[in-house]
C-alpha cells in the first residue's frame, strides 16, 4: 500500500470531473444515505473577524469506503478587500478501512461542483420540465456551475444575472453566450426583481445576510434554489416564501440550524414538522417531487459532506487513472517514527 499522498489541484479537478458525472454522483451519494448505507454527516463551525471557517465530513462506499473532511474558509469581503476568492480551503480524503490519506484536493472547485450538482438533482425533482428561463442572483465563482449542472437537466435557454457587483455578471453573461449557447441579459436590481416572477427556475448564490427574495417575486410554478445560507447569519429568502411553497432540504437538522429554514423557524412561520422533505427522500422515490404545473417549490442547499466525498472519490480515482496531480509523502518512516 502506497504511504503517498495526492495533491490535485483545482484544474486537475476540473479536468477529470464534467458536470454530468458531478450530478450523478451527488444524486447516488443522496440515494445511498436515504437507504441507511452512509452516516449522518458532521459539521464544524467557527466565527472569525472577517467571515469564518467551517469543517464538513462524512463516510461513504463507493466501492471503496472513503472518508473526507472539508475545511473552508468563507470571508464574502475578499474579492474586494483582498483580492482573493470568497471560499478557500481543502478536502481530505482518506481511506475509511486504515485511514491513509489519499488525497487533498483544492476545496473551491469540489465545492462549486457539488454544490452546482445538488441544485440540478433538486430541479430535476422539483422544477418543471419546460423550465428554460432563469434568474440568478449572485454571479461570483459559484455561478458558473449552478448553470452548467442546470443545464444538464433542464432545456436552458435564458440566463437572467443580477449581482452588485455588475462586472462580474457581464462576465458572466459572456461566459454564458459562449459555453451553455443561451441568451443572457444582465438586469438592475428592480428590473431582477420585476422578471423573476416570470422564470421557471430562480437561484440564489449570494452571500447576504439579509432576505432579498419575497413571495412577490416569485410566480406560479417556479422552482427557487436557495444556495447561498450555509451559516445561520446568511439569508436570502424571506421566511414567508418558505412557508408558502413546497418546501425540500438536503439535510433538515442542518438546514434547521444553518440554512434558510433556520429563519423560517426563527420568525414561527413554519415548523419541522411543515418541511415537505429531505432530498434523499425525493430520490428514493418515498416522496414525488413536484405534483402540479402551478406548485411553488422551493430547495434550501446548506451543502453536505455526502456531497463533497462522492465528487473528491470520482475526482482522486480519475486522477489516478489519468497520471494527474503531484504525489507527495506527508508521513515519515513508520520505525523511525515509533523509534525511542
Amino acid at each position: 500500500m502506497s504511504p503517498e499522498t495526492l495533491l490535485l489541484s483545482g484544474d486537475d479537478v476540473r479536468a477529470v470531473l464534467p458536470p454530468a458525472d458531478c450530478i450523478a454522483a451527488v444524486e447516488s451519494a443522496f440515494r445511498e444515505y436515504g437507504r441507511g448505507a452512509a452516516p449522518p454527516p458532521a459539521i464544524l463551525g467557527m466565527p472569525a473577524q472577517h467571515g469564518g471557517f467551517h469543517v464538513k465530513a462524512a463516510i461513504l462506499e463507493l466501492g471503496r469506503l472513503y472518508f473526507a473532511a472539508k475545511l473552508n474558509g468563507n470571508f464574502p469581503d475578499n474579492p474586494l478587500r483582498t483580492g482573493l476568492p470568497t471560499i478557500q480551503g481543502v478536502v481530505a480524503l482518506c481511506d475509511a478501512r486504515d485511514g491513509r490519506l489519499l488525497a487533498l484536493l483544492d476545496s473551491i472547485e469540489i465545492t462549486r461542483l457539488r454544490t452546482g450538482a445538488a441544485t440540478a438533482v433538486a430541479a430535476r425533482y422539483l422544477a418543471r420540465r419546460d423550465a428554460s428561463d432563469v434568474m440568478l442572483f449572485g454571479c461570483g465563482g459559484q455561478a458558473p456551475a449552478q448553470l452548467a449542472c442546470l443545464a444538464g437537466v433542464l432545456p436552458l435557454r435564458r440566463v437572467l444575472l443580477h449581482d452588485s457587483h455588475p462586472p462580474a455578471a457581464e462576465r458572466l453573461a459572456g461566459w454564458v453566450r459562449r459555453a451553455l449557447g443561451a441568451e443572457a441579459m444582465v438586469l438592475d436590481w428592480p428590473d431582477a426583481r420585476r422578471a423573476a416572477r416570470g422564470c421557471g427556475v430562480i437561484v440564489t448564490c449570494t452571500s447576504s445576510r439579509r432576505a432579498f427574495l419575497t413571495r412577490e417575486e416569485v410566480g406560479p410554478g417556479c422552482f427557487v434554489a436557495a444556495v447561498g445560507a450555509d451559516s445561520e447569519g446568511k439569508q436570502e429568502l424571506e421566511p414567508e416564501l418558505l412557508a408558502s411553497g413546497t418546501l425540500v432540504v438536503d439535510l433538515l437538522d442542518q438546514c434547521a440550524a444553518i440554512g434558510e429554514l433556520h429563519h423560517a423557524l426563527s420568525a414561527g412561520v413554519l415548523t419541522r414538522d411543515a418541511v415537505y422533505g429531505e432530498l434523499a427522500e425525493l430520490v428514493m422515490g418515498r416522496k414525488p417531487g413536484r405534483t402540479s404545473q402551478e406548485e411553488v417549490t422551493l430547495f434550501d442547499s446548506t451543502g453536505t459532506a455526502l456531497q463533497d466525498v462522492a465528487v473528491a472519490a470520482i475526482a482522486y480515482e480519475r486522477a489516478i487513472a489519468q497520471g494527474r496531480g503531484r504525489a507527495i509523502r506527508l508521513a515519515g518512516d513508520l520505525m523511525e517514527a515509533e523509534a525511542p
